[in-house]
């Protein structure tokens, strides 16, 4: 996992340790200058030290001699994906992202990642996993791997990959095992935060009890599913059809093997020849507008499919996002050695 650590370098550092650093950078060789409080100053890379050279500048001069005061940034929780994909089509493959004070807080990479989807994310991490015991009896089922990852990290690493760096992690059964494991998720370069159910809070409880989202948009999964879901397509989803909930949903078709009858009345008014039905099932995965949160209640067992009711009553748009990729529920024995297999034939 790209950690942005790396790209950051303090402003008082002599001009060998630069050339250091960006050598181990390699191909990713920009470096962003910082001052003692972390706060963004510019931009540096081999090229701007060669052009310094050509001017006089050498090994003893000050860093800032060399930097590109005004480097290209966004400001954490004020950008839209819009200008994202504009970056990216104008190859602007590295840049920081910073927060209102000015401070680094992560740095995006489009050679590492896809996107940098403007949301926040909460995975229900507090199921008792009860009928993939025995493997559940000391080990919470998130954590049970499904090639050398645990089935949690997959998820998080994908929305990682969309640019989600703030995530809770809704925990109740063996939460502890799940905070020893991603700790405050620095490994990742991302931000981790839990929610602790104190009673089993349903499907969306746990979102009434956080108050710091960070975006305008909450993304909320399950967080025992193993897909390679689009992210960012789900959000452009969502965004052009100006929804206020969106839930993804998996195709399921019945074939009938007979001719159906179209009736009215006693009276047949036409036939279907062995019909094809298409119907489309919840994939436990949910996109909303941080405003709805308010319909949630407090310290009270509350679904999603609840909370999508109660929108729907009250005249909200509701929308189902068709989920063409790979999605499998880990909720059965033979479901978990179905993801054991898949895992290596799919491209996650």
């Amino acid at each position: 996992m790209q950690i942005f650590y790396r790209h950051i370098l303090p402003i008082n550092s002599t001009v060998k340790e630069t050339l250091k650093q960006l050598d181990t950078l390699a191909s990713d060789a920009i470096l962003f200058l910082v001052d003692e409080e972390n706060k963004l100053l510019g931009s540096l890379t081999d090229g701007d030290l060669r052009r310094g050279f050509i001017r006089g500048l050498d090994f003893d001069s000050h860093l800032s001699d060399f930097i590109q005061p005004n480097p290209k940034f966004i400001q954490q929780g004020k950008y839209d994906l819009e200008e994202i994909i504009e970056l990216r089509k104008r190859h602007f493959s590295v840049f920081p992202v910073v927060n209102a004070q000015m401070q680094i807080i992560n740095v995006v990479n489009f050679k590492h990642q896809k996107s940098y989807l403007p949301i926040d994310a909460l995975i229900m991490a507090g199921g008792r996993g009860e009928r993939l015991k025995p493997l559940t009896d000391n080990t919470p089922k998130p954590l049970l791997k499904i090639g050398e990852k645990p089935i949690i990290e997959h998820n998080i690493d994908r929305l990682v990959s969309y640019g989600v760096d703030d995530i809770w992690l809704s925990v109740r059964y063996l939460g502890d095992q799940l905070v020893d494991f991603f700790g405050e998720g620095l490994n990742k370069g991302i931000r981790i935060k839990y929610v602790w159910e104190n009673e089993p809070l349903g499907t969306a409880g746990a979102l009434g009890l956080i108050e710091d989202f960070v975006h305008d948009h909450i993304l909320m999964m399950n967080s025992d599913l193993l897909t390679n879901i689009d992210f960012e397509d789900f959000f452009m989803f969502f965004q052009r059809e100006e929804a206020d909930f969106a839930v993804a949903c998996i195709p399921f078709e019945i074939n009938v093997p007979y001719a159906v009858m179209e009736t009215e009345n006693k009276q047949v008014k036409g036939l279907k020849e062995k019909p094809t039905y298409t119907h489309y099932s919840n994939a436990g995965i949910y996109l909303m507008k941080k405003g709805v949160l308010s319909q949630i209640p407090r310290e009270k067992h509350f679904n999603a499919t609840d909370l999508m009711e109660l929108l729907i009553s009250q005249g909200k748009k509701v929308v189902a996002y068709p989920l063409v990729g790979y999605w499998l529920d880990i909720g059965k024995h033979d479901d978990y050695k179905k993801a054991q297999q898949d895992f290596h034939q799919i491209k996650f």
